[in-house]
């Protein structure tokens, strides 16, 4: 017979764990592309108000080190609650500075599609977040 009290336990792990994997990925990615193509940062994912090549290496430089905490994190369990809610804490506040200023280059809808995809990933990463406390405390 399945013992189906670990069942949920292992689909939220896993869950966690492809979590930490995209979005530590996609961090580091980001931070790698802002850090040696700002201008084409700039014109393609970034086109908000002037371009600030400073700015966006200084954007790089938490990127970068946000994406290599969370994939720590799959190797360090111990790791996961603080750099999920770091994350979320991060992907949020970045969803609340796209509603506050939708004025994207390629227009406003685009600004307000960015502002939306923002704010469903912070709900991911809540989710993610509260699965790992709560494995934290069933441990």
């Amino acid at each position: 017979m399945k013992d189906m009290t670990t069942t949920p336990m292992r689909t939220r792990t896993r869950y966690v764990e492809v979590i930490l994997i995209v979005f530590g990925a996609y961090s580091v990615a980001l931070g790698l592309f802002m850090f040696f193509a700002p201008g084409t940062f700039f014109e393609t994912l970034g086109s908000f108000g002037v371009r600030n090549d400073h700015y966006i290496l200084d954007n790089a430089s938490f990127e970068f080190p946000l994406g290599l905490m969370m994939l720590a994190a799959l190797r360090w369990p111990s790791w996961r609650v603080p750099a999920l809610a770091f994350a979320t804490v991060h992907w949020g506040l970045h969803a609340v500075s796209h509603i506050i200023d939708p004025h994207h280059a390629a227009g406003e809808s685009v600004g307000w599609l960015e502002a939306a995809g923002l704010v469903v990933t912070t709900v991911f990463l809540a989710i993610a977040l509260r699965a790992s406390i709560a494995g934290e405390k069933t441990g």
